[in-house]
């Protein structure tokens, strides 16, 4: 979702959230740059959990701008028990895992640098149960985890209650093998759509599939500095995706899923963009606890919002035929 489409749907937003008696809980686990950006319109509503062990670049604000902001330095593991974990930090922070960075397949691509493993060390680890526990809280209601290769095992690490209750899903899975013994995306989405998820959102990312020492080989044959210009428009190569999963309407039809479900799950359709499947949902939720006031805002929130799409479109075909005043199909 724009800012602007954030900003057109946050008194919407305002309006649900007040009224709820338990507010949206975000984990963020992997959190060494900022909350996401997704969070922001709900943010004065929600609690938000964020992890990170290599606190290297992990922001200290006294502004922040959640009704309660919880910063937890420590290692999540999927392996309840453990205390400590083995930590690899990494020249590039957003690259330090709990997993070992498989250099063998790195050192195809150019950004193999960013995972040389400047120091190991043991570091305090808990899991997500654990933290629910210790802060009163009791679930999830969308967990973001980029672990750097544990991604899938951290959230089937969730009690299978707690699990079951997790209403939108952020991952950042690996297409290559980045880390030794890695979630890759392959698994990880064969696995969520039959644990009751759909895939809301998938933007592909990646890198120069081209070996360090091939590119200064080249450099040393080529002494024009604009060489370095041209080396960066190389074609990228997928090499990991950032995926978003929501829950599936026939998965909150089968479990005891109350309004307050049904409206979080609405507000997050609404911040993805996903306007047609917010349609959808205040729809299931008429036909699960008869039309209420409720029911009928979401209805005609989600109405306005895809009004608001045609006429965006519409504005934008109009400047078009003007600077092209030929026929346009």
């Amino acid at each position: 979702m724009s800012a602007g489409e954030g900003k057109m749907l946050g008194a919407a937003f305002e309006l649900l959230l007040s009224k709820l008696d338990r507010r949206p809980v975000l984990f963020d686990i992997g959190a060494a740059v900022a909350p996401p950006e997704v969070w922001q319109p709900i943010a004065p509503h929600s609690v938000y959990v964020g992890f990170d062990p290599d606190l290297r670049e992990m922001q200290t604000r006294t502004d922040h701008p959640y009704h309660q902001t919880i910063i937890v330095n420590e290692a999540v593991t999927g392996d309840a028990g453990r205390s400590h974990a083995h930590f690899y930090f990494t020249k590039s922070p957003t690259c330090s895992s709990t997993l070992k960075p498989d250099a063998a397949s790195l050192g195809e691509y150019l950004f193999a640098d960013l995972f040389i493993v400047e120091r190991e060390a043991g570091v305090r680890a808990t899991t997500l149960d654990a933290v629910l526990d210790r802060l009163a809280l009791p679930g999830v209601d969308w967990l973001k985890t980029d672990s750097q290769g544990t991604d899938l095992r951290l959230f089937e690490s969730l009690k299978p209650d707690r699990r079951a209750r997790v209403l939108a899903l952020d991952l950042e899975p690996g297409l290559i093998d980045a880390y030794v013994g890695e979630d890759l995306f392959v698994d990880a989405h064969k696995q969520l759509l039959k644990s009751g998820f759909w895939l809301s959102n998938l933007e592909v990312q990646g890198t120069v599939k081209m070996r360090s020492s091939t590119l200064r080989r080249l450099k040393s044959m080529e002494p024009d500095p604009a060489f370095d210009q041209a080396a960066t428009s190389i074609k990228i190569s997928p090499g990991w995706v950032n995926a978003r999963y929501l829950r599936t309407l026939s998965w909150l039809a089968q479990g005891d899923f109350s309004k307050r479900d049904y409206v979080v799950l609405w507000v997050f359709a609404c911040l993805d963009a996903q306007l047609g499947f917010a349609g959808d949902l205040a729809v299931e939720y008429e036909k699960r606890f008869g039309q209420d006031d409720t029911s009928r805002f979401m209805l005609s929130e989600a109405l306005r919002a895809i009004r608001r799409l045609g006429s965006q479109r519409q504005s934008v075909f109009d400047k078009a035929k003007a600077l092209f005043p030929f026929r346009l199909k």
